[in-house]
């Protein structure tokens, strides 16, 4: 009996797929995406009032340290601004300073209308610089064993502007010093006449000047101090008819602005061109002298031209 074979079929069943995970939705995606960082910094923000960045050498230093060495870097010797009151503190003797003329201030006599009227600018500022009530501030001090006639711009007014206030104050300044026999000392800082005032303004340069003729008439010293920066009107009358003209380094000196000379003469300017060094090489100053070292030169010069007067 044949016996029947049977044969075993193969089964062949396919390869188990490896576990794949399913395709994530777009809402599952969110945690992948890399979160934008904010424009701001992730450090603490610098509190205002404990640091300033030097312009010149890019260094950061402690306010109360560039308060001590009058605004001027330890670093680099850049000279920041400094406010009138700040200079005279560091020019005169303790109290022997006697302001005058400190309640006059400037009124609107033309009305000036533009995006502010000239008298809401005038609010504004006085309000802002509390101690000031104009860019200038005159008055009689004691320099060593000096009394001199000291008047001090301030730039934080109205960019130190030349009006019909400023242009009498220091008018009144001369001749206290004419009429008392001492020196006469004025630091300017100025963007020039205030044009809010029209012609009042550019008559206090003859004013001023006039004064200053009836001072040397008296044969008395008067000393022109030029900051950074000194423009326009006030370089063009007072500022540069001293007997004796001094300049802080780097100060920027000149009748008109660099890029305004450019444009109008269509030529390249030297380099260092209206700074108080390049002023100094070509005559218009005297000698230049750091804002520490001010004080003790001025008596030096006092010394010197008193002596020649009463030599003379």
């Amino acid at each position: 009996m044949a016996t029947k074979v049977l044969k075993r079929k193969s089964v062949v069943t396919d390869p188990v797929d490896p576990a794949v995970t399913p395709p994530p939705t777009p809402s599952e995606t969110t945690f992948l995406t890399k979160p934008k960082l904010s424009s701001k910094s992730r450090k603490r923000d610098m509190p205002e009032g404990l640091w300033t960045k030097c312009p010149k050498c890019e260094g950061l230093i402690y306010d109360k340290e560039l308060d001590d060495n009058l605004k001027v870097c330890p670093k680099c010797g850049h000279h920041f601004p400094i406010g009138a009151r700040e200079r005279i503190h560091s020019l005169v003797e303790t109290c022997s300073f006697e302001e005058i003329d400190a309640q006059m201030e400037s009124v609107d006599v033309l009305k000036f209308t533009g995006a502010a009227s000239y008298e809401a600018k005038l609010a504004a500022y006085r309000k802002k610089s509390s101690l000031l009530k104009d860019a200038v501030v005159t008055g009689i001090g004691k320099i060593g064993d000096h009394r001199v006639a000291l008047g001090v711009m301030d730039f934080a007014f109205l960019g130190g502007s030349m009006g019909s206030v400023v242009g009498e104050k220091l008018t009144r300044l001369i001749e206290a010093g004419t009429d008392r026999g001492i020196p006469v000392i004025i630091i300017s800082t100025s963007g020039g006449a205030r044009m809010y005032e029209g012609m009042f303004s550019l008559m206090q340069m003859a004013k001023t000047c006039g004064a200053l003729a009836y001072h040397a008439k008296q044969k008395l010293p008067y000393i022109s101090v030029l900051t950074n920066p000194t423009y326009a009107g006030v370089i063009a009358s007072f500022a540069t008819v001293g007997d004796l003209i001094i300049a802080e380094p780097e100060a920027m000196i000149g009748f008109a602005g660099p890029r305004v000379i450019k444009d109008t003469t269509q030529a390249e300017l030297p380099d260092g061109f209206q700074t108080s060094e390049f002023l100094q090489k070509h005559g218009l100053i005297d000698t230049i002298v750091s804002r520490k070292e001010m004080k003790e030169r001025l008596i030096y010069f006092l010394d010197f031209m008193g002596a020649g007067r009463k030599a003379a």
